[in-house]
Parts: C-alpha cells; sequence; structure tokens
C-alpha cells in the first residue's frame, strides 16, 4: 500500500488516497520518516531483520527442510535468544517453511493382529539402553527416469544412526546384505545385538539369516502385512521420502538417488536435530552416552 501511495501521491495526495483504502495517513507518514532517518526505525523491526538473516541461514544450512520449531530449536543450540512464535511469524512472512509428508499410501493388507508373530523379538517396543543393542532395517522404493531405486537402511535404535545403506537398481538380497555388511563393519558389535525388520524375502533369504548368525547377531522380524512391526525403520523410511526424494526430485537414475542419500544420511548422523533424542543428532547424542557411561568408571 505504501508503494500505491508514493507512485500516486503527486496527483492524488496521500489524505484522500487513504480515505480510500484501508490505511490511515499517519501510516504512511510514519514509513517516510522512518525511509529517512533509520535511526527512528522501531527495536522490534531492527531485531526482526537480524533475527531473519540468521533464521534464513539455518532454514538454507539444513537442506531448506526445516520447519519452525526446528529452526528455533537450532537458534537456541547457537545461543540466540528468541521465542518460537516469533520464528514461526518471520519463517511465515518469509515464505520459508519445511517439508510436509504427504499421505501415507497404504500397500498392506490388515491381519489379526491376535495372531502369533514368530520370531519377533521387539514386540513394537522399539527401545534400546545402548547402542548396537537393536538395529531396524527397512528399504525404501524410488522412481527415476531409468526406472526403479531401491535404498536398504540400517539404523540403530538407541542413536537413530543410520547405520548401514546401501542403493541398487534390483531388490535381490544384495541390496540389504550389503547394507548389514557396512554396518557390521562401521559398528563392530561386540555385545547382544537384536536385528528387527519386516518379512521382506530379502531379510528372510538363506544368504542373510546365515549372515546375521555367522556376525552372532540375533534375527528378529514382525509380522505378514503389519507395518507398525517396524515402525522405526518405516518412519526413517517416511523422513527420506520426504525430505530428499519428494523435495528433491524428479531424479534420472540410480547415480543421483546414491548421491543424495549419501549426503542426506551424512546430515541425518551428524546434524538433524532429532526429537526423539531431545533435538540432538545423533552423533552427538552417541557422543553423550559414551561420555555417560565412562564418567562412572572414571570415577
Amino acid at each position: 500500500m505504501v508503494s500505491f501511495i508514493d507512485d500516486h501521491r503527486g496527483a492524488y495526495g496521500v489524505e484522500p488516497i487513504c480515505e480510500v483504502l484501508p490505511m490511515a495517513p499517519s501510516t504512511d507518514y510514519a514509513y517516510q520518516a522512518r525511509e529517512a532517518d533509520p535511526t527512528r526505525i522501531p527495536e522490534r523491526a531492527t531485531r526482526d531483520d537480524s533475527l531473519a538473516v540468521e533464521m534464513h541461514r539455518v532454514w538454507q544450512a539444513n537442506r531448506s527442510i526445516y520447519g519452525a520449531r526446528k529452526v528455533w530449536r537450532q537458534l537456541k543450540r547457537e545461543g540466540v535468544q528468541v521465542a518460537r512464535c516469533t520464528v514461526e511469524r518471520l519463517m511465515r512472512l518469509s515464505g520459508l517453511e519445511g517439508v510436509v509428508r504427504g499421505k501415507k499410501v497404504r500397500t498392506t493388507i490388515p491381519v489379526d493382529l491376535s495372531s502369533e508373530r514368530p520370531l519377533d523379538l521387539v514386540k513394537r517396543s522399539f527401545r534400546a539402553g545402548r547402542p548396537n543393542e537393536l538395529w531396524v532395517a527397512a528399504f525404501a522404493y524410488v522412481a527415476t527416469w531409468r526406472g526403479m531405486v531401491y535404498i536398504a537402511f540400517v539404523i540403530d535404535a538407541c542413536s537413530r544412526r543410520i547405520v548401514g545403506w546401501r542403493a541398487r537398481s534390483s531388490m535381490r538380497t544384495d541390496l540389504a546384505l550389503d547394507a548389514l555388511e557396512q554396518a557390521l563393519h562401521d559398528r563392530e558389535p561386540d555385545g547382544r545385538l537384536v536385528h528387527h525388520s519386516d518379512r521382506g524375502s530379502q531379510y528372510l533369504s538363506i544368504r542373510y539369516t546365515e549372515r546375521l548368525a555367522e556376525a552372532g547377531v540375533e534375527a528378529s522380524v514382525g509380522s505378514k502385512g503389519d507395518a507398525y512391526d517396524n515402525a522405526m525403520a518405516e518412519a526413517v523410511i517416511g523422513l527420506f521420502k520426504t525430505e530428499v526424494i519428494r523435495h528433491a526430485g524428479p531424479w534420472k537414475g540410480i547415480d543421483d538417488v546414491a548421491l543424495a542419500t549419501l549426503e542426506w544420511v551424512h546430515w541425518v548422523n551428524n546434524e538433524r536435530l532429532l526429537e526423539p533424542l531431545g533435538y540432538l543428532p545423533p552423533a552427538e547424542y552417541a557422543k553423550q552416552f559414551r561420555f555417560s557411561q565412562a564418567a562412572p568408571v572414571a570415577a
């Protein structure tokens, strides 16, 4: 409105224009005074400008994925004192928003939940008292211009760290097995470890189960057609599709998907704030856990 008044003030005058527009002449006069003398700009407007810069930096540094809640949390971690409602207001004014999960497509057939679930050692309790106590595994489908790409993930339930992943153009056992090998090499578990997955043929294959047994890992699987039995892994798949596949697509082929997945996994493990961890990245949470375990020994 101020710009419109500036463009037509010479022809009509400020007061006649303001009689038509829902705006008081004093508002225009105050704006013009602040333009002529920046020291008259209200303190709140000055702070909003500086906060908007910091807010946009955090939003951009985190793949343009964070919504107001996580931008606010990250600013607090950096020592910037700001109210969450202020971040919400400034993000709304700036047109910034986090990615939002779309409607989930139902691809499973419901079964009787009271039926027996053989080999399910987790029973939907995805809690682990230490790293390398429980791993959950699942894989995602991605449509590209050159066909489907499949990405397998292995996640540590304690720190939510992605400890293994692999992208391939087929759903053969090698897909899940390569992700498992990466996890075993990276973590080198030395205590009791349970590996939980759905009843996909890749996870029930002879080669996969034999590799788990060879590594001393106990296999656990949920019931057929029940996504809730592998809810933690499915949640990570949902984040991956929201923050990478839908956010940055369309995709040309497996190389593009693999590179984007590599960058996302590194960001998630080392920088992404996760609510179940008290808004800490997995790497920082694991470091604090190791420190808390070492402190009594040192004492």
